[in-house]
């Protein structure tokens, strides 16, 4: 299956960047290069521009998307969270910006053997990175019930996420689970008929769990946020899409302490802890895409984008 993907809010994005000409750039959620692309469109042959994504099939659709762009382009298979060590490689210690576009790929979506989506049956994967061994299968029938609550009430927000719970760990003392197909057909028993009925797929929340659990989506968004700050030049910008409020909720308040990093108490005169604003946070609201995006790509209906400057 060709590698398709509808860059969400690329316009806003690009712009966000306001990029110059012999700059260096980084989309460290590669994908297939739609971001990519316009960004690299807006160099000069003095600029730069270093594209990472952990998903191999990812990396060879923006390979060649890209190709044109000559010796400008580097692409890196990697996690972004080890952003930092990847670019020291090149020997890159600066960048103009970063653009990270979260969550799962359309591609990734639609095709069935990936185990991504509920609207398929196919065997429980979600690897982000197929080089990783542990898959969404381990989680759901090696994870103790209460691992698994604390997983679809954390990440999925889901008001039944003890019943789901308990009507896995019930079913795979039958058999093991080994399909979405499987696992859907356990969440319906687990969700009321009537909340069916009226809130969407039952499926949507648990399988949204799962993933982030598998790939650590949440903790590499924590972990990387402040370093891809630190890592900016002067008037350097950092855009990111996020796709659920988890993730919104991580951007939001990172950006936030980075503009205003003081501890003080707020009935001090004066600051004494020392700590400076690294930037300043240019979108005090998230961007929204247009109705027109929305009508055209269902899948942008959820997307915030944010954007942060570096001091």
């Amino acid at each position: 299956m060709a590698f398709k993907h509808t860059s969400v809010l690329l316009e806003e994005t690009v712009e966000s960047l306001e990029i110059k000409p012999d700059g260096t750039y980084v989309d460290a959620t590669l994908g297939g290069g739609g971001h990519a692309f316009e960004v690299c469109r807006r160099l000069s042959s003095k600029g730069s521009f270093i594209g990472i994504d952990q998903d191999a099939a990812a990396i060879e659709a923006a390979k060649s998307r890209l190709s044109d762009f000559g010796e400008k382009v580097t692409i890196i298979r990697s996690n972004y969270c080890d952003l930092k060590l990847r670019l020291g490689e090149l020997g890159i210690e600066k960048v103009d910006g970063i653009v990270l576009d979260l969550g799962v790929s359309s591609y990734q979506l639609d095709t069935a053997d990936r185990g991504f989506s509920y609207r398929v049956d196919a065997p429980l994967d979600m690897r982000m990175d197929q080089r990783q061994t542990k898959t969404a299968r381990d989680i759901v029938n090696d994870y103790s019930e209460m691992e698994l609550y604390r997983v679809i009430r954390d990440y999925g927000e889901d008001k039944f996420a003890k019943n789901i719970a308990k009507h896995i760990v019930r079913e795979r003392k039958i058999h093991s689970i080994e399909t979405t197909g499987q696992l859907n057909e356990v969440i319906r028993q687990a969700i009321p008929m009537k909340i069916q009925k009226t809130g969407g797929h039952p499926s949507k929340r648990t399988f949204q769990a799962i993933r982030i659990e598998l790939n650590q989506e949440l903790e590499v968004l924590k972990g990387s946020l402040d370093e891809m700050i630190e890592m900016l030049n002067p008037r350097g910008r950092i855009c990111i899409i996020t796709f659920h409020s988890l993730e919104d909720r991580i951007v939001k308040s990172t950006f936030k302490r980075n503009e205003n990093p003081c501890t003080c108490p707020s009935h001090f005169p004066v600051c004494v802890c020392g700590k400076t604003a690294k930037g300043r946070v240019v979108t005090k609201k998230p961007i929204l895409p247009t109705k027109e995006e929305m009508e055209n790509n269902s899948r942008s209906k959820s997307a915030k984008l944010r954007v942060f400057e570096r001091l």
